[in-house]
């Protein structure tokens, strides 16, 4: 199977100034272009959305970042969209996907420190409002997720149908088998609430349910949200074999041409997903974004390359990763963006694009960390000023944590114990680069620079306190014992019956 979209190739920077970079051709089309800074002015109605989200997709894992995996239709949709060059998320899985669907740092609610393992009762806390509930109260009808969701299933409060979605197929556990569908010696696909017996490799059905859902919703008269967080490529390395072929040197099947595999048959789904967008007539009107959940695993250096350090660090390669973002209607493409914006970011975005206030109806005492990209995106305001952003990982418990700040002009990072604890000298480690000179983090400043190191400590010190004391355990606690539910059927819930958010 393989779905090709329309492919254009354009070069990308590691470096350059904090603006809109647009080719010499698209500077001189936009003399002729109708967008309008008014967020709707171009369409009849606020714009479909899909959010692609690839897992453990390091920098180096595109092939308009190198030539290592081919990814022909992820590179066709950077090109005609905008290349978010300095695009940061969370060290891994869970995290990333709540500061995704929230437009908060998921430190704030406890979801920041680990995943949620198989064993593990803990879930995206309902008090939160999901884009899911955003959209849908601003009449949004059809909103579904299709794919990893990884974001509690222990309880029916947790499920995606109760966090504003209509409609989810998929799994809700990480590392799946992608060919029996197994994890912990049960089946783990679901559609809605109920053990699906569906077969097939796990990407295609992702995909194919997600393009299938484009197709029914777009025959709607309101707009749709489709959500699809892929398992791929995070392990366990399996891909067809005649996928696996095509990277296979001289026949030996290696690990890293499965891992090529996986990522060229996940841009074939993606391929299928846009095809789906094109069918329908409304591929103006649909805003797409594409991002990786955090970067590539340690083991296969070229998937993270150029960049330092990989996923479950708080260094370029664990938090900086490939998107783009396309919107025809509204954003000029062929463009790159070198500000730093984020995960956080899509939520508030997205709201603003829809014509909403990001910031109306969200929970008292929650309010967003985002901001919306819209001027910067749509041209009206390229002064985007620099924020400080945090990353933070704590997966192994609070005496091995990495924490990071990045300022205008600095990037610090703090491995050790928790450093509300104060400075360890004898167990804290530092690293201090210079932004943007620095991205690649090949300059340790720290010694040079005391004052700068303990200024940013101290903000550090303040964000690690946002994380409550009963937010998600250290990843290992808990496990002993645990046997879980057949078909990883959520406890208490119904056949057919749909479970609904606490009020």
């Amino acid at each position: 199977m393989c779905f090709l979209h329309r492919q254009r190739k354009m070069p990308s920077s590691l470096g350059g100034a904090r603006v809109v970079l647009l080719t010499a051709g698209l500077i001189v089309g936009l003399a002729g272009w109708r967008g309008s800074p008014s967020c709707c002015a171009a369409t009849d109605r606020a714009p479909n959305v899909v959010i692609l989200l690839a897992d453990d997709l390091g920098w180096g894992a595109v092939s308009y970042h190198a030539d290592w995996a081919e990814t022909p239709n992820i590179d066709a949709l950077a090109a005609e969209g905008v290349e978010l060059d300095r695009f940061y998320v969370a060290p891994m899985c869970s995290p990333t996907r709540a500061g995704l669907l929230t437009g908060r740092y998921p430190i704030r609610f406890g979801l920041a420190r680990a995943v949620i393992p198989p064993y593990r009762n803990f879930g995206l806390p309902v008090a939160e409002r999901t884009l899911a509930d955003a959209l849908q109260a601003a009449g949004y009808q059809r909103l579904g997720v299709f794919g990893k969701w990884h974001l509690g299933h222990h309880q029916a409060k947790w499920h995606p149908l109760a966090r504003g979605f209509t409609q989810f197929e998929g799994h809700y556990n990480g590392a799946i088998d992608y060919f029996t569908l197994v994890r912990d010696g049960q089946r783990d696909w679901h559609v809605g609430v109920e053990p699906s017996d569906k077969e097939g490799y796990a990407t295609d059905l992702i995909a194919t349910a997600a393009a299938d859902f484009i197709r029914e919703a777009a025959a709607g008269e309101a707009p749709y949200f489709c959500y699809v967080p892929f398992n791929a490529p995070h392990s366990p390395f399996q891909a067809p074999p005649a996928d696996v072929a095509r990277y296979a040197k001289d026949g030996d099947a290696t690990a890293e041409a499965t891992l090529k595999a996986m990522i060229w048959r996940m841009d074939s789904g993606i391929g299928q997903i846009l095809e789906a967008i094109d069918q329908t007539g409304e591929a103006d009107n649909t805003q797409v974004w594409f991002l990786s959940d955090n970067g590539g695993v340690r083991r296969f250096k070229a998937n993270n390359r150029p960049l330092h350090g990989s996923k479950l660090t708080t260094f370029e390669g664990g938090i900086r990763v490939p998107a783009c973002v396309r919107w025809p209607a509204r954003w000029q493409g062929g463009s790159r963006l070198t500000n730093t914006v984020g995960y956080i970011d899509v939520v508030p975005t997205v709201l603003a694009s829809a014509g909403l206030d990001p910031a109306a109806g969200a929970p008292a005492g929650r309010a967003l960390d985002g901001v919306s990209l819209t001027a910067l995106l749509d041209g009206t305001n390229p002064d985007f000023p620099e924020r400080d952003w945090y990353s933070y990982h704590g997966q192994s418990g609070p005496n091995n944590e990495t924490i990071a700040i990045k300022t205008e002009d600095w990037k610090l990072v703090v491995e050790g114990p928790d450093v509300r604890r104060g400075f360890l000298k004898q167990r804290h480690t530092c690293f201090l680069y210079r932004m943007p000179a620095d991205l690649l983090e090949r300059h340790n400043l720290a010694e040079q620079h005391p004052g700068i190191v303990g200024e940013l400590f101290e903000k550090l010190v303040a964000h690690r306190a946002l994380q409550p004391e009963d937010g998600v355990p250290p990843y290992r606690s808990g496990s002993r014992g645990f046997q879980p539910w057949k078909n990883w059927r959520i406890p208490g819930t119904q056949p057919g019956a749909l479970p609904r958010r606490p009020e």
